[in-house]
């Protein structure tokens, strides 16, 4: 249909057709043997938008001819997936299987995955779930032990030009873009296949059919394209993760490239600040103390100046932290510390370390053999009998 958008016109309709994803979906993998076999158990695709979920979906079903059944999440409720299973079980007895995609199941709570669990156990349907968030947190264990995840990565720049190049051929537009032009758009799509025909459409609605499309045509029509950040979803944790992970290692390059990824995707600047006040204790701590007066003044002054001025104060304090030197020896003794009050919650203080206010605990040896003297060292030490020998740093 011509009024359909060219992403979707040009949505794969066989396994042979799909670009990418050659880990799930190559010769002698698990699912696509289980495909061509017609061996198929419910399914939960995991991957950000664009990778291909729904069209891997549609293109199972076609495989194994199987009535396709889709809902979206964010508009269907209980009711909606109870009359899908009444087909289903209609279906079954006519020797017709059934697939039930929902797409972005993530958005289903617990009661409504649990009103099609009883039919995905008894093979009812074919349960295929599309999600962009980690299903370990978002889908419940009892329909995760009885489906196989999925996981499907970004497209890669290759996969995202081939599919470009394509689409281009059979609409007998190839000659109009030069191999840069396809090459930028590409490599601007995020890995999204649908970005990129997003793109190819309007530059084709947007440009005379004898204009030639270069790098310099895609720069003016289209606007700058955001990096793909949800900061309520993994992606968040992610990257703040390997900026940790990045300063922890000493890499000053990837620190910086990962938080100016974050800041450009509008992260909230007093949250990056805050990680590294806590990365400094963490990581860095008595090897270069006076690191931990650059990561809080950082946080004061990002708190003062704002964006995006403060982003000078950002990089500033994130090259000090990858670039020092680092010591977790305050890290691990407190962990041994928190141990060791788990194990021995409840010992009493020792009477030498206690306060003597009055004569009778004086008499009672309160603070017996205790001197007020500058690093005094008490013949009994400082810790309880039952763990006076223990040293928190003897490892640290």
């Amino acid at each position: 249909m011509d009024n359909q958008p060219l992403a979707e016109q040009m949505r794969p309709k066989r396994l042979s057709e799909i670009v990418g994803q050659q880990q799930v979906l190559g010769p002698n993998t698990a699912l696509r043997t289980s495909i061509e076999q017609d061996n198929l158990s419910s399914l939960i695709l995991w991957g950000p938008p664009g990778s291909g979920k729904t069209t891997l979906a549609r293109v199972i079903a076609n495989e194994v001819v199987a009535d396709f059944v889709e809902l979206s999440a964010v508009q269907a409720g209980k009711k909606d997936v109870i009359e899908v299973v009444k087909h289903a079980q209609t279906n079954q007895r006519l020797g017709q299987k059934t697939i039930l995609f929902i797409d972005e199941i993530h958005r289903f709570n617990k009661a409504q995955q649990d009103a099609f669990l009883p039919y995905v156990e008894d093979g009812t349907i074919i349960l295929i779930g599309a999600t962009t968030e980690n299903p370990s947190f978002e889908v419940i264990t009892p329909l995760l032990s009885r489906s196989r995840v999925v996981v499907l990565e970004p497209l890669s720049t290759d996969s995202v030009s081939k599919i470009i190049k394509t689409t281009l051929k059979k609409l007998k537009q190839a000659n109009r873009f030069t191999p840069k032009a396809i090459e930028l758009l590409a490599h601007n799509s995020g890995g999204d296949a649908r970005v990129a025909l997003g793109n190819v459409e309007l530059l084709l609605k947007a440009t005379s059919k004898t204009e030639k499309i270069t790098p310099k045509v895609i720069t003016t029509t289209l606007d700058k394209k955001l990096p793909v950040y949800d900061k309520a979803g993994e992606g968040h944790y992610n990257l703040i993760s390997a900026f940790i992970k990045s300063m922890r290692g000493s890499d000053p390059s990837s620190t910086f490239y990962y938080l100016a990824r974050m800041l450009e995707a509008g992260e909230d600047p007093k949250f990056i600040a805050r990680r590294m006040v806590i990365f400094v204790s963490e990581d860095v701590g008595i090897a270069a103390s006076q690191a931990l007066n650059v990561a809080v003044s950082t946080f004061q002054a990002v708190e003062q100046i704002g964006m995006p001025e403060c982003r000078y104060n950002l990089f500033h304090c994130a090259l000090v932290l990858a670039k020092c030197k680092k010591s977790r020896q305050v890290t691990d003794a407190m962990s041994r510390g928190y141990q060791l009050v788990n194990s021995h919650p409840d010992l009493p203080v020792p009477l030498h370390l206690r306060n003597a206010p009055t004569e009778l605990m004086r008499q009672l040896d309160y603070g017996k053999d205790y001197e007020w003297k500058a690093d005094f060292k008490h013949d009994r030490g400082f810790l309880p009998d039952e763990i006076n020998d223990i040293d928190l740093f003897s490892d640290a």
